[in-house]
């Protein structure tokens, strides 16, 4: 099991940039798939973005070229850098690894979540 522990939500404005953090115990996140994903109310919970043990990175159209993920292995953390925030990326953010799905993009391959964080983007 991996234990996640999310930070750094909150309240912005468009266009303003925020990052969170994703702090992992139990496992070493170097050699583990991580991913980030997003709930807002009334929808599914949706891929964001996501890093193999390569350092590979895939995201969802929707946040391309303006998310960011990355690990830092000595500090057994994943951080999602979020640059130009709009409306639509209001939600909770949660961070997820070690997926026993073969389908890295559903949220139901994963059984290691973080309790996540809101971030709330103001037009």
């Amino acid at each position: 099991q991996v234990q996640l522990v999310e930070s750094g939500g909150g309240l912005v404005q468009a266009g303003d940039s925020l990052r969170l953090s994703c702090a992992a115990s139990g496992r070493a996140l170097s050699n583990i798939y991580a991913a980030w994903f997003r709930q807002s109310t009334g929808k599914e919970r949706e891929f964001v973005a996501g890093i193999n043990f390569s350092g590979f990175t895939f995201y969802a159209d929707s946040v391309k070229d303006r998310f960011t993920i990355s690990k830092d292995n000595g500090e057994n953390t994943v951080a999602l850098q979020m640059n130009n925030l709009k409306p639509e990326d209001t939600a909770v953010y949660y961070c997820a690894a070690d997926p026993f799905g073969s389908d890295r993009r559903m949220a139901s391959s994963y059984d290691n979540w973080g309790q996540g964080t809101q971030v709330t983007v103001s037009s």
